[in-house]
């Protein structure tokens, strides 16, 4: 085994791990962050998807010996200061989980996203989204929601407005 230093949601961790050994299961297994879900093991369903200094990454694909010094956030990491994020916001406000399970990696595709094209359109969000698989088919609320928090987001400010009530 060797020894690990990363940063994580802000914070650094050290963890003992093969070289070889995903992501996914540092974060799961190692530290604990089980927001983050397996899928499918290949990086097809999107069900991992984290942040590798910004961008989204399946994380059951990269190893941590691959990980070089780079920052990771995971769906734990994007509320900020006690307040959810645009996005998580949007989720609660359109009701998109049936299932959930798919939820953590539509978000933070959708906060990559979100960060490049803060005004996305719906075929933006189609692209961004297309390689996200929901079993339970919540892609009409997932787009809907993709729109509300763009409505309210502004990736330059950490003041974040609060939407203002649950979509019918």
């Amino acid at each position: 085994m060797t020894e690990y230093t990363l940063s994580v949601n802000g914070s650094e961790h050290t963890v003992q791990a093969e070289p070889d050994m995903p992501l996914l299961w540092v974060l799961r297994d190692l530290l604990g962050l089980v927001g983050t879900k397996y899928g499918c093991g290949i990086g097809q369903c999107g069900a991992c998807t984290i942040h590798v200094n910004g961008n989204p990454v399946r994380s059951c694909l990269l190893r941590i010996s691959d990980l070089n010094d780079q920052s990771v956030t995971t769906i734990e990491g994007l509320a900020r200061g006690g307040k959810l994020h645009p996005l998580q916001q949007a989720w609660i406000v359109h009701d998109v989980p049936q299932c959930g399970y798919c939820q953590a990696g539509q978000i933070m595709t959708a906060a990559a996203l979100l960060e490049q094209n803060p005004e996305p359109d719906d075929a933006s969000i189609n692209s961004a989204l297309a390689g996200n698989y929901c079993r339970c088919g919540t892609y009409n609320r997932i787009r809907a929601a993709v729109h509300t928090a763009a409505s309210f987001y502004n990736a330059a400010s950490s003041e974040k407005p609060e939407p203002e009530e649950r979509a019918s």
